[in-house]
């Protein structure tokens, strides 16, 4: 029962999390920045002061779908950051060449985060269907909801070494933008809660993803009771 109310708490921490997130967004979106730099200008300076120049700042399609690609070493703004010059664009386009700072610098929890990838890609398809089968069959051949909460195990630790990652992220991107003055003291808090706010999806998907893993794991134990 209790793990029932856990899972139950975290999908409605999830969605007021998701809702205040997208509201600060769209609230700070609307604030235009007073240096008027777009977030493709912010991202290219912020790239050359940290002398990093083998990292391209393109824009993708979508909401919400900024975010650094090691393999290509790309930051992707999507057109409402890279075109925009508000106090969200100038944050999350400082947080997304965070990452490329981390990449550069490497920076020990990212370089952990990208060797978990390859093995979280080719295991994270079969996932659902492991642990789905593992419950239908958990009292004839357990082993099967065994594995499926293995590789789930995995898939959570991810989502927690996902944190540090982010929240490192976000820390040099406001320091940079309060250092070189691209931010005023007033926006420099609404840039702040932007990505506090942003960082607390991580938060809760990472607290649903352990709440999950202790779902099935109680099965397991359960059954062997």
């Amino acid at each position: 029962m209790f793990l029932y109310a856990l899972m139950f708490l975290m999908m409605i921490a999830s969605w007021i999390v998701s809702a205040r997130f997208k509201n600060r967004f769209n609230k700070y979106g609307a604030t235009p920045l007073d240096g008027g730099m777009s977030g493709r200008e912010i991202a290219e300076k912020m790239l050359r002061d940290h002398q990093i120049q083998n990292v391209r700042v393109i824009s993708t399609e979508g909401r919400l779908t900024d975010h650094y690609n090691p393999m290509d070493r790309t930051v992707n703004l999507s057109s409402e950051v890279y075109n925009g010059n508000s106090v969200a664009a100038a944050a999350v386009a400082a947080h997304e060449v965070g990452h490329a700072v981390q990449h550069a610098t490497a920076y020990s929890w990212l370089q952990f985060r990208s060797k978990m990838v390859p093995a979280l890609s080719a295991t994270s398809r079969f996932i659902p269907w492991l642990l789905l089968g593992g419950v239908l069959t958990l009292q004839v051949f357990p082993q099967l909801l065994m594995i499926g909460v293995v590789l789930f195990a995995f898939t959570t630790l991810f989502t927690f070494v996902t944190l540090p990652v982010e929240f490192d992220a976000s820390r040099r991107a406001l320091v940079w933008l309060d250092r070189n003055n691209i931010t005023t003291s007033r926006q420099h808090s609404m840039a702040k809660d932007a990505l506090y706010w942003a960082a607390m999806t991580y938060v809760v998907a990472a607290l649903s993803s352990l709440a999950t893993l202790l779902y099935y794991a109680s099965m397991l134990l359960t059954r062997r009771d």
